[in-house]
């Protein structure tokens, strides 16, 4: 009876120590509220990462330079879903940063918006008239600038901040076009209230482009990136719950305030494969756009961004 007390005894005491030896991340996340953004909270709330022995603490911005001045002052330990050409801009000018995981590639998930009674039907239409992207260096600021270049249009990019503050700005008439992220506007295009005028996936070259990344300070990297590794096995094995457990997608209606059949229409933005975190797509593109875009110089080259990329592998070391 003793050697039985004993045993529950050690067993409890091993728990607690455990339990108080979760390692801490704080986290960066850009953007709350769209798919790819809610994986963090989505583990936090299925209980993914105590069984890594991570204690995650997360944070929304409103993307752009918001998140990577976390990262950089300290705030945080992880910067989720950066603008690569802000990474590289930064990068270029010396700032340590590290890229541990691709975010998203593509631009299926971006699209621009017009209200229906504006007269606004498409790029072509955008003559003169104030186009948004979230801020300098943000992916919606990579595809706002290469849409209007397709489309041989003189629009004004403006830095309308987050997409739930450009919704109001369209419809305050303030930014004549607004950009989104689905579920945010979507309800309102599938009323005829508002008229999708161009989406990201309209650029052929973004297509096999990772245009967010996951980013960490190389001091925190090298002093955490065991607990890195962790995150990113729960990171990219909540992704696969996400597409496969119906609780995911209940997830992100109950957060939204939105219908499953809305939030289903939504994920149709985000293909499961644009999703992947282990590479980084189309550097040459990207530094091609970063020259056009003066985030480098014009003799860079992808060699010269040889020491940002550094892909974190899932697991244990």
């Amino acid at each position: 009876m003793f050697l039985r007390f004993a045993m529950i005894g050690t067993l409890a005491l091993t728990s607690a120590v455990a339990t108080a030896q979760a390692e801490p991340l704080r986290v960066a996340v850009s953007q709350r509220g769209f798919w790819d953004s809610s994986f963090v909270d989505m583990a936090i709330e299925q209980g993914f990462f105590k069984k890594e022995n991570l204690e995650i603490q997360t944070f929304y911005t409103e993307g752009g330079a918001t998140t990577l001045d976390a990262v950089m002052s300290g705030s945080v330990d992880i910067a989720m879903s950066n603008g690569l050409l802000g990474v590289v801009g930064r990068y270029a000018k010396g700032a340590p940063l590290r890229v541990i995981a691709a975010e998203f590639t593509g631009g299926s998930d971006a699209f621009w918006y017009a209200r229906a009674d504006s007269g606004i039907k498409s790029l072509k239409d955008a003559q003169g008239k104030s186009i948004a992207y979230s801020s300098n260096g943000s992916s919606t600021n990579l595809m706002v600038l290469g849409l209007l270049k397709l489309a041989g249009v003189n629009a004004k990019p403006t830095p309308t901040g987050g997409a739930p503050g450009t919704f109001v700005q369209v419809n305050t008439k303030q930014i004549d076009i607004g950009w989104s992220v689905p579920p945010l506007a979507l309800q309102d295009v599938l009323d005829n209230k508002l008229v999708i005028v161009a989406r990201g996936s309209d650029l052929p070259d973004l297509a096999n482009q990772t245009v967010r990344v996951n980013v960490v300070m190389e001091p925190v990297l090298k002093a955490k990136r065991d607990a890195m590794r962790r995150f990113m096995k729960v990171y990219n094995a909540t992704i696969e719950w996400a597409y496969k457990d119906p609780k995911g997608l209940e997830y992100f209606a109950r957060e939204n305030k939105i219908s499953t059949e809305v939030a289903k229409k939504a994920l149709e933005f985000y293909p499961q494969a644009a999703t992947q975190t282990q590479q980084v797509k189309g550097l040459d593109q990207t530094v091609r756009d970063a020259i056009a875009f003066k985030y480098l110089g014009p003799s860079a080259t992808p060699k010269d961004l040889a020491g940002l990329i550094d892909i974190v592998e899932p697991g244990q070391k």
